[in-house]
């Protein structure tokens, strides 16, 4: 069986920039980002961190039937998948709903509100807060499950719980359905709603940012001043297609994806492995038949903490045998949206490349000497027209994903 080529034709993101990419590129541009002081945070004792990145978004208007089973996480998912599919020109059409078209969707967790539920039935030994919605709420398919029914899609559905690679994950795996002619179109991305307790998951191991009275320095990746992460708030959509039939349709395409590779370290569950991350970038280099030289920009992960930011560079920089490749992260704009990120930046290095210019990394001032001498684009941005680009996401449990995608030129 041939190999199908896949192409995006549709994807939409909410972020702590905004859900629109004339939102998200201002603020981009004004070197903006979207990390605030949580006040309300201070009541918790022994959590450090006061920072965190929420979602710019306004809720949408659907019905109470529809979002009975959404929390914020899936409702975000949802909401973006509705405008990517809009933009796709697939709302209405039969393959939307004949079985031609799957799912596949992440998240870290499910509504935290609902678990809670669960919790509380435990401490007071009574099930009056269940109902019967609360597990569909807070399960960690929630997002694709209710994608999957929203829009009535009959297809394969795939999920990616797989903290902060959910989202890469889920888009990796759409192709490759898609690619082995298993479906025509996938609706693939991670979501992630904010909540103390992920931050808390960091600030144990000492991963947070704690610059809480000056939110707009950090976090600062791959800096010799960064002190930790910050957690943001998100979801991002992408509609992949088979080539031969979105031309079929006469759809717009705004972008290719040409390779994936992904990987586990085997080796530790929170310490990143450099070796194994460098593998997994080489992998997603073969599977789209090129070679190091052909790729022009790198988006990276940069998470802003020390084991990952050293061990990512130095992967990165010996995968391309030390060659200087245009280098920036978007966390430090809008922190790490955790199973929300591989989705998010995927579609937004898409944007930047398809506008010329690309973001630069925020609150970048000087290198840590221990990360990797890459070419980290900094000062004002850069103006770029990438052909071929890498998407690289790395999470708990020695996750490593890495995706590489083609700029859309018309023949």
């Amino acid at each position: 069986m041939r190999e199908r080529r896949v192409v995006i034709t549709g994807g939409s993101v909410i972020t702590p920039l905004g859900s629109d990419w004339e939102s998200i590129e201002k603020k981009l541009r004004a070197r903006e980002n979207g990390v605030v002081t949580m006040e309300d945070w201070r009541k918790y004792e022994r959590l450090n961190t006061k920072l965190a990145a929420p979602a710019v978004w306004e809720p949408p208007k659907y019905s109470r039937k529809k979002t009975r089973g959404m929390g914020r996480v899936a409702l975000m998912s949802v909401h973006t998948a509705d405008r990517a599919l809009e933009m796709a020109g697939l709302l209405d059409h039969p393959d939307l709903t004949n079985g031609s078209t799957g799912v596949s969707y992440g998240s870290s967790t499910g509504n935290v509100d609902a678990l809670l539920d669960f919790y509380s039935m435990l401490n007071d030994h009574s099930a009056m807060g269940i109902t019967a919605t609360t597990y569909i709420r807070s399960m960690p398919q929630t997002c694709a499950v209710n994608i999957g029914v929203f829009f009535e899609l009959k297809g394969r559905l795939l999920t990616s719980n797989t903290a902060c690679t959910s989202g890469s994950l889920s888009v990796g795996m759409g192709f490759e359905a898609i690619r082995d002619g298993k479906q025509k179109i996938m609706v693939c991305g991670g979501a992630e709603e904010l909540n103390p307790t992920e931050s808390a998951v960091f600030d144990t191991l000492f991963a947070t940012s704690v610059k809480n009275d000056t939110p707009k320095l950090t976090p600062s990746s791959f800096d010799k001043d960064r002190d930790g992460l910050v957690v943001g708030e998100g979801a991002g959509t992408l509609v992949l297609e088979e080539l031969d039939h979105a031309l079929e349709r006469g759809a717009e395409i705004y972008g290719e994806i040409i390779g994936f590779g992904t990987n586990t370290d085997g080796a530790h569950i929170t310490q990143p492995n450099r070796e194994t991350m460098e593998i997994a970038l080489k992998m997603a280099i073969e599977d789209a038949g090129i070679s190091p030289e052909d790729i022009d920009y790198i988006n990276g992960h940069g998470t802003a903490t020390e084991h990952g930011d050293i061990a990512e560079s130095h992967a990165t920089f010996n995968c391309f045998g030390g060659k200087k490749v245009p280098y920036s992260t978007l966390k430090s704009y809008m922190g790490h949206t955790l199973g929300a990120c591989g989705a998010i930046e995927t579609w937004l290095s898409l944007k930047m490349i398809n506008s010329g210019w690309i973001a630069p990394n925020l609150n970048l001032v000087e290198r840590d000497e221990r990360c990797a001498d890459l070419d980290y684009i900094v000062g004002e941005g850069r103006d770029l027209s990438p052909k071929t680009i890498m998407c690289n996401n790395f999470a708990f449990g020695g996750i490593n994903t890495s995706l590489i995608l083609k700029k859309w030129e018309k023949a």
